[in-house]
């Protein structure tokens, strides 16, 4: 029986995720099993000494979890596998349990930038590493444009001002876009909004990472999030632990959690668009891009000429109407290709394409390669 400290708090969604990964590889490679410390455990001596002479006692073959960071010395008289769960940095010793923290940040940013935002915010913790990284990854991307950027971190294991966040959040001009380091910070920030009278989302977009459900239904409006591969990300863990257990290697590994999608609530759902008729077509288009809709209901939408509206649109997206509608099918086809393994054909249907003799070449004019390589090469 493979016997497994771990030191993972199970009050966050994240980490729950992450004991099911972990679960799911261990009734199907078992036995295994799990010994999990209480974060509130008082330890005699302090919890990493406690920790490492329990595994020597127990005769544990892995840990699994956060470590004081200080106190690596002691994991070096533990001949077994390490992995470590990353807060100030990666682990060049052992193996690392941690993040594509800078895509994340890119995907925020990215999501944004559809919504045509030119504000954007960051709210995150300083020196730590799935925080910093997320706020870099959306800070670089933003700035490609030279847009609008401004941040807010807070102290680690401190408790943050309400009045200096409030503050922040008033200095920020009407229609920012503002990616938060996780759930629980896009909580504070909606919370702190309500309270200060500041509108979600005309006045400020928030968008959070985790996927955790209980935060964001709880949130008035719900938040947006980030959703995470945190089971993949388990399983693979305790996948390659295994390896290294029975092959009794100590070559070190990294399991990186990769984003997946935004699952999209109240927080997000506005556009930063300034004209009431082009605000109008751009619902209808993102509400109803999955139908048969032609230029001419569209144009029905708006008391003005074709040309002018055509003219207006342009001037406001930087495309025509119609460009603008193929993208966005096109966007959302590219989605499902990385989401299911249904034909292609289908999901060009699902997406809003009628004619499927012209896809590829249109999905080729848009990502640069038909739908056939953006599956095959895991786009």
């Amino acid at each position: 029986m493979i016997k497994i400290i771990l030191l993972i708090d199970c009050t966050s969604e994240f980490d729950r995720k992450l004991l099911r990964g972990m679960m799911k590889y261990s009734k199907e490679n078992g036995p295994w099993l799990f010994f999990r410390t209480p974060s509130a455990y008082q330890f005699e001596g302090g919890r990493e000494e406690w920790v490492a002479q329990w595994a020597k006692e127990w005769k544990a073959d892995a840990i699994i979890g956060r470590w004081d960071e200080s106190k690596l010395d002691l994991l070096s008289n533990l001949d077994i596998p390490i992995v470590l769960q990353n807060t100030r940095s990666r682990s060049d010793i052992y193996s690392n349990l941690t993040g594509e923290y800078i895509r994340t940040g890119q995907m925020a940013a990215e999501y944004f930038r559809k919504k045509f935002f030119t504000s954007f915010a960051f709210f995150g913790i300083k020196d730590v590493i799935w925080s910093t990284e997320k706020g870099r990854g959306f800070r670089e991307e933003v700035m490609k444009e030279n847009s609008l950027y401004s941040q807010f971190e807070e102290e680690a294991k401190t408790v943050y001002e309400r009045q200096k966040l409030t503050d922040w959040l008033k200095s920020l001009p009407k229609g920012t876009a503002l990616f938060c380091c996780d759930d629980a910070h896009a909580l504070t920030i909606t919370e702190t909004c309500k309270m200060a009278g500041i509108n979600v989302p005309e006045d400020i977009a928030v968008l959070g990472v985790d996927g955790d459900d209980l935060l964001c239904e709880i949130s008035d409006p719900t938040i947006s999030s980030i959703q995470l591969e945190v089971e993949h990300g388990g399983y693979e863990t305790c996948r390659l632990l295994h390896q290294q257990i029975l092959n009794k290697n100590r070559q070190p590994f990294n399991v990186f959690i990769s984003p997946s999608e935004i699952k999209e609530r109240n927080s997000t759902r506005a556009f930063n668009i300034s004209d009431p008729h082009i605000m109008t077509i751009v619902k209808y288009i993102d509400e109803n891009y999955r139908y048969d809709i032609s230029m001419e209901d569209i144009f029905q939408l708006i008391p003005l000429s074709r040309r002018s509206v055509e003219m207006h649109f342009k001037k406001a997206i930087g495309m025509t109407i119609y460009q603008y509608l193929l993208k966005i099918r096109i966007e959302h086809f590219a989605y499902l290709i990385k989401t299911t393994d249904k034909p292609l054909i289908d999901l060009a249907y699902e997406a809003g394409f009628s004619d499927f003799a012209n896809v590829n070449r249109t999905f080729r004019k848009f990502k640069g390669c038909t739908p056939q390589e953006y599956r095959k090469k895991g786009l």
